[in-house]
């Protein structure tokens, strides 16, 4: 019986061989020559704006799961212990401190870019990158700004960018590199402002969750809860210039300053 069903699916699989198109029979045999390999196409046109549920996601490798924006220390000073120390402290990061100016630099590079002014490019950059307020915040912003940039170039670049990025220099702050893309390829600015304000919450809520300050009912509850003040935020950026910039969260500055010498530490800032 075993000899007899082996026979048979070696006539079937015969069978399929001899019927198959010889085209599709030297494009297997092409693959097989690859080792499975197809070389991607070129990106020659700009992407929907779909495409930043992609740029904004953990899964794109700017490496954002390794920056806690200071909320490491502020957990091991047990500022940050549960529901409502959580909402207070992003609360304030929003309305007064980094995710705020973030927004407003986003938008000041998209226009700037927009426009094809690359010299105003370079200043909200130099400046964007002078305002880290310590080493690791310095880090934070530049480190994935670069590997963003260097992420769109691998997949989805366009000559325009490219010309962007040169003119930049060898760090870009992650909202410039962000409003220089988004820019490019001609996403709409309040689109954008949205999903990055939407991004930079979650994120940040993420660190609290993997530090074990936040289980995930009470994360997505200070999700809910400051969604709206970030959405306002990102509106406000729509048409704030470089004059906008400002805050006052200095606890988390300070945090950012201590996490430096953290003696146990999870996250790069």
């Amino acid at each position: 019986m075993v000899t007899t069903i082996t026979a048979t699916m070696m006539m079937q699989a015969t069978l399929m061989v001899e019927q198959c198109p010889p085209d599709a029979a030297l494009h297997a045999a092409d693959l097989r020559e690859d080792d499975g390999r197809a070389s991607a196409p070129d990106v020659l046109h700009p992407a929907s704006p779909a495409a930043l549920t992609v740029w904004l996601s953990p899964a794109f490798p700017v490496g954002s799961f390794a920056y806690s924006h200071g909320l490491e220390w502020a957990v091991h000073a047990r500022a940050i212990h549960d529901l409502g120390t959580a909402q207070a402290w992003i609360g304030n990061l929003i309305a007064h401190g980094g995710v705020r100016n973030d927004l407003v630099f986003l938008s000041c590079v998209h226009r700037a870019v927009a426009a094809g002014d690359l010299e105003a490019l370079r200043e909200i950059n130099d400046l964007a990158l002078a305002l880290a307020g310590s080493r690791e915040r310095h880090l934070e912003t530049s480190a994935q700004g670069t590997a963003f940039l260097a992420a769109i170039a691998s997949a989805w670049s366009l000559p325009q960018i490219d010309e962007a990025h040169t003119a930049l220099g060898p760090a870009a702050a992650y909202p410039v590199a962000v409003g220089l893309v988004t820019a490019a390829h001609a996403m709409p600015l309040a689109t954008v402002l949205d999903a990055f304000a939407m991004s930079a919450l979650a994120n940040l809520v993420s660190a609290l969750i993997r530090l074990s300050a936040l289980g995930q009912s009470d994360g997505q509850r200070v999700i809910a809860s400051l969604l709206p003040a970030a959405l306002a935020q990102a509106a406000m950026a729509h048409t704030a210039t470089l004059d906008d910039i400002g805050g006052a969260a200095f606890q988390s500055d300070i945090a950012a300053l201590r996490h430096e010498t953290q003696y146990s530490r999870f996250f790069r800032s």
